[in-house]
């Protein structure tokens, strides 16, 4: 548990939480929801507090595209002036964790609100989490992966942008493990796990779905060819040579993309189509005509 709670602020001035026994917080101000947004793509935060009035009205903030961004992994805590009993519960459906009068938003009775926020986001996300593990990489298992692109589809059909699903299906890894043992092999997987984590934003997801396969979720795209591209770069990433137990070893991936909507709407229909790619011969060859663009560009 982290011991200095970092929240983004959207507020006409920072509250002061300097010396609230349920901090410390380290406050980052923001001039607009533009901004919070960016900033939450940039790195995540335990809270966002996103204070409504004049200049941004309660009802413009239900609509905020980055709803799906901001309560993924952070406690989203709105304080308005006077808010109505069937606004504040709109607010919570979007994914609020508290709705806070703006009389009750100083000092040390917003400080309480704000860590009780955290502390009940991070019980949800442990939840979430909970016995949904691959033990050998310590990253979300196939439960768990469906579990995050169900609950991304249906912020999407609210919030429409395109986003991607990845399947890398890793050939060396069954190798190892013949030829080193299941331990070797399980660190040779934990390696692998971490170099594709590496490259990716807090809101993508990382899972290992198999004994040689990964796929990785981004949360969104941007162009139609991301998938495409973030795909080949953790494909090479893949391919640099590993040390374990010793040895240089090596591995080939091939992969898959699918993308919603162009895809399908449902989390096994893109997983399939994503699998289905990553199976046949011709991923490999596709990987590295993606990956020589890249290293041409």
């Amino acid at each position: 548990m982290s011991s200095v709670f970092q929240v983004i602020c959207l507020s006409p001035a920072l509250p002061d939480l300097t010396t609230s026994a349920y901090g410390p917080f380290v406050l980052h101000a923001c001039a607009s929801l533009d901004e919070v947004s960016q900033r939450l793509r940039e790195q995540a935060y335990d809270a966002v507090l996103l204070t409504t009035g004049t200049q941004l009205p309660a009802e413009r903030l239900i609509h905020w595209p980055a709803w799906s961004h901001a309560t993924m992994d952070s406690a989203v805590v709105v304080v308005a002036p006077e808010p109505q009993p069937a606004l504040a519960l709109r607010l919570i459906q979007r994914g609020a964790q508290d709705v806070v009068p703006q009389r009750e938003s100083h000092g040390d009775a917003l400080a309480r609100v704000l860590r009780l926020a955290i502390e009940r986001k991070r019980l949800e996300v442990s939840a979430r989490h909970a016995f949904a593990t691959d033990l050998a990489t310590g990253l979300p298992n196939l439960p768990q992966l469906i579990e995050h692109i169900t609950h991304l589809l249906a912020l999407r059909e609210r919030e429409p942008a395109p986003m991607a699903l990845l399947v890398l299906r890793v050939d060396g890894l069954a190798a190892a493990e013949s030829q080193l043992g299941t331990e070797s092999a399980n660190v040779l997987r934990r390696q692998l796990a971490e170099r594709l984590r590496s490259g990716l934003r807090a809101s993508d997801v990382v899972a290992s779905i198999g004994g040689d396969v990964f796929a990785v979720l981004l949360a969104w795209i941007d162009a139609a060819n991301d998938g495409d591209q973030v795909a080949a770069k953790m494909a090479l990433a893949a391919q640099r040579p590993f040390s374990v137990a010793g040895q240089v070893l090596s591995l080939s991936v091939g992969l898959g993309v699918s993308q919603f909507p162009g895809h399908g709407r449902q989390a096994d229909v893109l997983l399939r189509q994503a699998m289905e790619q990553a199976s046949v011969p011709a991923a490999h060859s596709r990987m590295q005509d993606v990956a020589l663009r890249l290293r041409r560009a």
